[in-house]
């Protein structure tokens, strides 16, 4: 193009003479209201509601930058009742927004995994350490469903007083971060548990996922395959470097017997892009956004991306 364009990921912002550091959540806000740049990261549930209501302003390639088994989002007081997953059926229940992905994604485990009745629990959303987060994308919560929002509280604030009975968030409370044993998760050892919901499901979370201003798009029609093409070159060769026993890429003790795990799990692409590749995780996802009034419509997973890469992404 003719200008540069600006581009924006997680904790980073670049274009040709400029890089500003910001939080995923800052991220995705700005973009939705004020479309600062041209390209983002944006919060797969977000963009998924955006979908449903038909809000084609900004287009989904299928690169997923962030996927997170989410199952340690769950936090609960030391020395609550609660001990296993069952246990939540009925309680009171704290979210940072209805439609962050992490709570979509633990929401639908609980519901058809586990069989716990969403409408049984008593909803409550609001920020994890400040009161008043707002809530981006209006759900349209089916009947029987209930969420009351909290203006003066946080999450944090109210398991640790017993106003809440749990809490699910992407991000921990600070109280938690801060070591405070008051606050534990209810899978402190959460990762059999994600792989045991991976094997019997396929789904492998994907958070969020790369956008343009369709305006842009329409303005550039190459810019969506381009795109789709760099990445996944970006992809591979990270995975490559995660797999060399050589030398140490990455600043992760025993990183690269890590890489290997997760190669023997998914395959020899183990971070996949793509539609095909990702339809079991893309389906459920776009079923649990409809089932909790995230998408005021059920959408399939062909909607969420341009034609152009339909076809390029079975290959």
């Amino acid at each position: 193009p003719d200008t540069p364009l600006l581009f924006k990921c997680s904790n980073t912002r670049f274009s040709h003479n400029s890089m500003v550091f910001d939080s995923p959540h800052k991220i995705f806000f700005r973009f939705l209201k004020f479309k600062e740049w041209d390209i983002s990261e944006m919060s797969f549930g977000h963009y998924v509601s955006m979908v449903s209501q038909n809000d084609k302003s900004i287009t989904a390639i299928p690169i997923f930058s962030s996927r997170v088994a989410r199952l340690s989002a769950f936090y609960i007081r030391g020395g609550a009742s609660i001990e296993k997953p069952e246990d939540l059926a009925g309680k009171r229940i704290g979210v940072p927004e209805w439609t962050q992905t992490a709570t979509i994604y633990t929401r639908g485990w609980l519901s058809d995994y586990i069989g716990v009745d969403l409408t049984s629990i008593d909803w409550v959303q609001t920020g994890v350490d400040e009161g008043g987060r707002e809530e981006p994308m209006a759900p349209n919560l089916p009947t029987g469903l209930k969420l009351t929002p909290v203006a003066d509280r946080s999450l944090a604030e109210m398991l640790l007083t017993g106003d809440l009975d749990a809490v699910i968030s992407a991000t921990p409370p600070k109280p938690f971060r801060d070591g405070d044993s008051r606050i534990k998760r209810l899978f402190p050892d959460h990762r059999p548990a994600e792989e045991e919901y991976h094997g019997a499901t396929g789904i492998f979370p994907i958070m969020h996922v790369l956008t343009l201003k369709t305006e842009i798009l329409d303005r550039y029609p190459w810019a969506a395959m381009n795109l789709n093409l760099a990445f996944d070159a970006v992809k591979n060769n990270s995975l490559q470097r995660a797999l060399d026993p050589g030398h140490s890429i990455f600043p992760i003790p025993w990183g690269f017997h890590d890489a290997q795990a997760a190669r023997h799990r998914f395959g020899e692409d183990f971070w996949p892009y793509g539609l095909e590749a990702n339809r079991a995780t893309l389906e459920a996802f776009v079923q649990f956004a409809f089932d909790q009034g995230v998408a005021h419509r059920k959408v399939t997973a062909e909607e969420l991306f341009p034609d152009s890469l339909l076809q390029f992404s079975k290959t």
